[in-house]
């Protein structure tokens, strides 16, 4: 019998022995696991290890529970880390963070009562701890703010929600009809599974609105965007040509450490991602970009040294000779929490996602304002924008407060979804396209926006020609519209107050100083040079363009149709040409500037794309010379050739008319003004007063966007 129970003895020894080299042979695994980020994976190695340590071993429970409950809690399955956290307090782990740990998983779960018990537990043992007082006051404001109204109304969005985690959306397209959206959904690229979140890695996917306004169903991104790696939080340049994203790559050997990249986009496919250096340090993680509105900074979240603990939102100046230097975003955004997911309101207003300020639990969403002295304003935007789980990733429709943003409340597992928020507000905006004059589009277009109140705003049209902004009310603004090869156009906006939303309509068509530019709406009386009453529009609108580019010289060109002597076509013509160049004189615009230029039938007028496409009998690059009219049979098809031969253009003959010389002063110039020239001493005035009236950033923007033309290349054109 004694022999019966060695023997037994001996074999739970061995089976014991077994189990506690077993433990440790998980424990070991979980260790390096974890020390490459791969949270899922360390998980279950600690969760076996755990299982397979003896009850009475309390300090090795003790340690396993914390492990398991540390990757449980980065991974998002808060019912499992509290459960952990609880085994590791338990069992006597001496980490005081524990408490605070369990806390925040507590308020995660809405469970304020108990939250507020682990963060008392937790604040006798470091009294005073920011973080901990931050949670407490949360617990006891997030009950109020659920029952507070609020004008934020969301709801889900079936159609972009999988059985996977679909977050952080960002709307593209010159109608917000395009969403971007982070994705682990079976689509994903590649078989593996990935040992951070235990789903496949995150793709970019992507859908479209389809007649109705109705999302379709998503897909992969097109291009070489997305690989077997983690892909994902995006966004994009203001022309929506470049995307900055977060990719996450794979080492066996090395922690995961997240970057940002950048792809190009190829009508709507985009290029392979290429890394974007923003630091040396191989040790910090660089993630969740965002382009400010005027295209000057990314801001991103990292954890590089120099911060004020955890994840801070950080920033670096995008110029057109490469990044400039990285720069704490600092108090009162950054906390000793984590700060993260920043994006930008086209209005320039701030927002982003910590569990460092006072919420509700998890992430919340916070606004920043930032006044004109660079001091910020934090509004924590309350239920139902948030919860107490992760709410984070807003995009924004134009410059509507309304939008996605995705969160996790109400997922067991942690996973997030995409919803759809709308804040009703009173909003003025300003809608304008850039384009040719007498013809189409420009898409390189860009607008500077100058207001009294010192908004100073440098826009990027779209792919039509179009942009959006939203204006102020009791501002009074002015648009500068430029282009490269082009001369500038301005239009001026009041904005009075106003109790509903407005959207007020601007034109920019810009004139191009390498080809002639037509004059519409130019009237002569019958088989004469007088000008008709109702030809003092158009003309006053070229005055209003020689002003607002006062270094601009121009010819001035009239042509007839083939029909009559040449001799006397090109008499005519010449004395049409100085007819409008008198006109322009009259008005106040230097004669030395205009050059008039009588042709006759000599240039007959080359089919432009937008001609070709308003009659489909020509084609783009026809002449319209007299043998090509009587090849028409139609006798209306030869006279409308015919009529678009007769015309009047401008063309630029230089762009650097006294640029360089220096301003006279007033009694030099009284005193070097002949009494018989009083009127061509209005006409100085009036171009100073025309220099004058523009802004310094105007007469920049003239200089750095409208490329320079010689006498000699504006002679041959």
């Amino acid at each position: 019998m004694n022999h019966t129970r060695s023997i037994l003895s001996g074999i739970l020894l061995l089976l014991l022995l077994f189990s506690a080299c077993t433990a440790e042979v998980h424990v070991k695994k979980g260790d390096q696991f974890y020390a490459i980020g791969e949270y899922y994976d360390a998980a279950s190695e600690y969760k076996k290890a755990y299982s397979r340590t003896q009850t009475k071993d309390k300090e090795k429970r003790g340690q396993r529970a914390w492990k398991m409950s540390q990757c449980y809690r980065r991974i998002n399955y808060t019912a499992k880390a509290l459960g952990g956290y609880q085994n590791a307090i338990r069992y006597g782990y001496p980490d005081s963070m524990a408490y605070f740990y369990l806390g925040q998983l507590h308020q995660k779960n809405g469970d304020y009562k108990s939250a507020i018990k682990a963060y008392n537990a937790f604040l006798e043992i470091k009294p005073g701890d920011t973080l901990a007082l931050n949670g407490l006051k949360g617990c006891e404001l997030a009950p109020k703010w659920k029952e507070e109204f609020s004008l934020y109304s969301i709801k889900k969005e079936p159609i972009l929600t999988s059985r996977r985690s679909d977050f952080c959306p960002a709307l593209l397209g010159d109608d917000s009809d395009m969403l971007y959206f982070t994705s682990t959904r079976n689509d994903a690229k590649g078989e593996e599974i990935s040992g951070i979140t235990g789903t496949k890695s995150a793709d970019i996917f992507f859908s479209r609105k389809d007649d109705k306004g109705k999302w379709e169903q998503p897909e992969p991104a097109e291009g070489d965007l997305n690989s077997e790696y983690e892909e994902g939080t995006c966004c994009f340049s203001p022309d929506g040509k470049t995307m900055y994203l977060t990719v996450c790559t794979y080492d066996s050997d090395y922690p995961r450490y997240a970057q940002i990249y950048t792809s190009a986009r190829s009508d709507a496919s985009w290029s392979k991602p290429q890394l974007l250096q923003i630091s040396k340090d191989t040790l910090s993680s660089y993630a969740h970009p965002a382009v400010s509105p005027d295209g000057h900074w990314l801001y991103f979240t990292s954890d590089m040294p120099g911060g004020q603990g955890g994840f801070d939102l950080w920033r670096i100046a995008l110029t057109d000779h490469g990044l400039g230097g990285v720069e704490n975003v600092g108090y009162p955004i950054n906390t000793p929490g984590d700060e993260m997911f920043p994006v930008f309101r086209p209005n320039g207003d701030l927002y982003f996602s910590s569990n460092g300020h006072v919420g509700m639990g998890g992430l919340d969403i916070f606004k920043g304002v930032c006044d004109s002295l660079g001091v910020w304003t934090l509004e924590n935007l309350k239920y139902p924008m948030n919860s107490s789980g992760d709410d984070f990733g807003m995009t924004f429709e134009g410059p509507h407060n309304r939008g996605y943003f995705s969160t996790n409340r109400g997922d067991a597992r942690g996973w997030d979804h995409i919803m759809a928020f709308e804040h009703p507000e009173v909003t003025q905006t300003v809608k304008g396209w850039v384009y040719e004059k007498d013809g189409y589009e420009l898409p390189e277009g860009l607008v500077y926006m100058v207001g009294d109140d010192g908004t100073y705003l440098k826009i990027s049209v779209r792919g039509d020609g179009s942009f959006e902004q939203e204006v102020k009310p009791q501002v009074n603004y002015v648009f500068l519209g430029t282009c490269k090869g082009y001369l500038n156009h301005k239009e001026e906006l009041s904005v009075d107050t106003s109790s509903v939303s407005q959207e007020f309509t601007l034109q920019f068509p810009l004139a191009s100083i390498n080809n002639p530019v037509l004059i519409r709406n130019i009237f002569y009386e019958f088989d004469s040079a007088a000008l008709l009453e109702t030809s003092c529009l158009a003309l006053d609108s070229l005055v209003d363009l020689l002003n607002e580019n006062p270094n601009v010289t121009i010819e001035l060109a009239a042509h007839c149709d083939y029909r009559g002597k040449d001799e006397y076509n090109e008499k005519l013509s010449q004395r049409r040409a100085e007819s409008v160049v008198n006109y322009l004189r009259e008005h106040g615009i230097d004669s030395l500037r205009l050059t008039p230029v009588g042709y006759g039938e000599k240039r007959p007028k080359v089919v432009t794309r937008r001609i070709a496409a308003t009659y489909d009998f020509l084609n783009e690059g026809d002449t319209l010379t007299e043998a090509f009219i009587l090849k028409l049979e139609d006798e209306e098809k030869q006279e409308i050739c015919n009529s678009l031969n007769r015309r009047t253009e401008f063309k630029v003959l230089r762009t650097t008319f006294r640029l360089f010389e220096p301003e006279p002063k007033p009694a030099e110039q009284q005193a070097t003004t002949p009494p018989d020239e009083e009127k061509g001493e209005e006409n100085q005035d009036a171009e100073k007063a025309t220099d004058e009236a523009q802004t310094p950033q105007e007469s920049k923007s003239v200089e750095e966007e409208t490329p320079q033309n010689d006498d000699k290349e504006n002679k041959e054109g």
